[in-house]
């Protein structure tokens, strides 16, 4: 397979968003410099102008409609004046911030016979750097746009989307690097991990989820099914510039649900990855859920938090898993500290003293289909969870679904499906989901807001003492972020399936959130 070059990135000087101010995001609450607000992933604003005395009041002050209809997930990135989305699948719009008024649009020229295979064709968000913005396509471009007028500064391909490659992750911009996940996992692929020079477009480094031969954790894998074992990255992941480490979940194997093909614990699939930033070396993994046969992707949000464990200040990383377990790693070297289920699962007994699960009998899949909690949508998925430093919670909108999972024979052709199998989810009364509060050290759940369906939006909690989030139904909220308490709710007439994010409109917090085919801005 080729990786190529198509057209150099244009070098400008360094302006609007440079590193350092990425870095720092945290401290400039007014701005949504990044996927998850910042490296740390936590989903928290310090904002507080729209708090639990007033979002009642809370109004649409503008709303964007898509220009093609499709499934809009993405989390917008809000910096000098101006909020920048992607419409599916891989349309970049630039919008202004106080009248939601179009700036320009970028549209992606791509082949009609554009393969997603498992997925959406759809995009999560993009990352903007110095004075460019970029995004991942469809068709696995990685593609630079000039963040005030959209004029393409450079187009890398990143793999090639005829054997089922494709992107639908939000870069991650660090100092002199985009970081791109790849999705593909359905079809066989090897997944890996890129880094690109933004000012050249030339690849860095590449860490391949699946180890080769001779190399560490090959041996997880029986003769060379690691080379379309999967372990796809399309969730982006999370970065501490202090350790220059790098956490990134690490999706499923392949075939998802026929595991006599690759006997073992196929690593570094359904894990927790650290690497070096700098040269993309593994430092650690955590495998969540070794030989997965019921498609349990660990691509969840890695969140960041340090905080005191047996009586000790400790660099942790929160994860909420498909599996259904929410555990707590140190973040430096990947030790287990803590996993306990916050939603149903009958698939494991426990976890052992390492973390690894306790398997019960009779939970693989089978021809005449075994019934196992969570579905293959798992108990989290995608969609972000939030921590709030000022309660101490960490709330994860919960999946209550479980599935038939049947099990077939396969055989490998690129391109296509690689599955082994499939599943029947229980659907109606048999399914639904919640907003769960979760003490962070603990993964005792102080609080539930029940939904009436399995969610597929995100959370985000902020310093007026509330969290927003939204429903399959349409509704947007906002909870007391320390009782569960509802306080405002709106109907925005479509799914919710997005991320929200806050920002300031010069002096005027605003919320976000992406409903339906329309982007809905919010304030007091």
């Amino acid at each position: 397979m080729c990786f190529v070059v198509s057209t150099s990135f244009s070098r400008i000087a360094e302006g609007q968003a440079p590193y350092a101010r990425i870095r720092d995001a945290e401290r400039e609450p007014g701005s949504w410099l990044t996927y998850s607000g910042s490296y740390r992933s936590q989903r928290f604003s310090t904002l507080r102008q729209i708090n639990v005395a007033n979002v009642a009041s809370l109004k649409p002050v503008w709303v964007y409609q898509l220009r093609s209809p499709g499934t809009f997930e993405a989390s917008p990135i809000v910096a000098d004046g101006i909020i920048h989305i992607v419409e599916p699948p891989s349309t970049v719009t630039a919008l202004d911030l106080r009248t939601g008024r179009q700036l320009w649009s970028w549209r992606p020229s791509m082949p009609r016979d554009v393969k997603a295979l498992g997925f959406p064709k759809t995009n999560r968000g993009m990352a903007i750097l110095d004075e460019m913005v970029f995004v991942g396509t469809l068709d696995a471009h990685l593609v630079a746009l000039d963040a005030k007028t959209g004029a393409v500064r450079g187009d890398v391909v990143v793999a090639d989307n005829k054997t089922g490659h494709a992107i639908t992750c939000a870069p991650l911009a660090l100092d002199g690097k985009i970081i791109i996940g790849i999705s593909g996992g359905e079809a066989g692929i090897r997944g890996f991990l890129d880094a690109y020079e933004p000012s050249t477009g030339k690849r860095l480094w590449r860490f391949w989820t699946t180890p080769a031969t001779g190399e560490p954790g090959n041996e997880t894998w029986g003769g060379d099914s690691w080379k379309r074992g999967g372990g796809a990255t399309w969730v982006t992941g999370s970065y501490d510039p202090e350790l220059n480490l790098l956490h990134w979940g690490i999706g499923n194997p392949g075939p998802d649900w026929n595991g006599d093909v690759r006997p073992g614990d196929n690593l570094h699939t359904c894990a927790l990855v650290a690497l070096d930033a700098s040269m993309g070396k593994l430092k650690w993994h955590f495998q969540f859920t070794p030989h997965d046969t019921h498609d349990w992707d660990a691509n969840q949000i890695p969140v960041l938090v340090d905080a005191a464990i047996g009586g000790r200040m400790r660099k942790l990383v929160a994860m909420a898993n498909r599996n259904a377990f929410y555990y707590l790693l140190d973040r430096e070297t990947g030790e287990f500290l803590m996993g306990v289920p916050f939603a149903k699962q009958n698939w494991a007994k426990g976890l052992d003293a390492r973390g690894r699960p306790i398997v019960l009998p009779n939970t693989e899949p089978s021809e005449k289909g075994t019934l196992v909690f969570p579905s293959l949508q798992g108990a989290a998925n995608w969609h972000s969870p939030s921590y709030s430093p000022m309660t101490g919670l960490f709330y994860v909108a919960a999946r209550e679904m479980g599935s038939y999972y049947f099990k077939t024979e396969v055989e490998f052709e690129p391109g296509s499906l690689y599955l082994g199998g499939g599943e029947q989810a229980l659907s109606g009364d048999q399914s639904s989901g919640a907003v769960r509060a979760l003490d962070l050290t603990t993964g005792q759940m102080k609080w539930e807001f029940r939904l009436h369906s399995p969610p597929w939006a995100g959370l985000m909690a902020a310093a007026g003492g509330l969290l927003f989030g939204g429903t399959n139904e349409g509704n947007f909220f906002a909870l007391d972020a320390q009782t569960g308490k509802t306080l405002w709710e709106f109907q925005a007439g479509g799914p919710i399936r997005a991320n929200p994010v806050t920002f300031l409109a010069g002096e005027q917090q605003r919320v976000a959130i992406a409903a339906g085919n329309a982007l809905f801005v919010f304030g007091l």
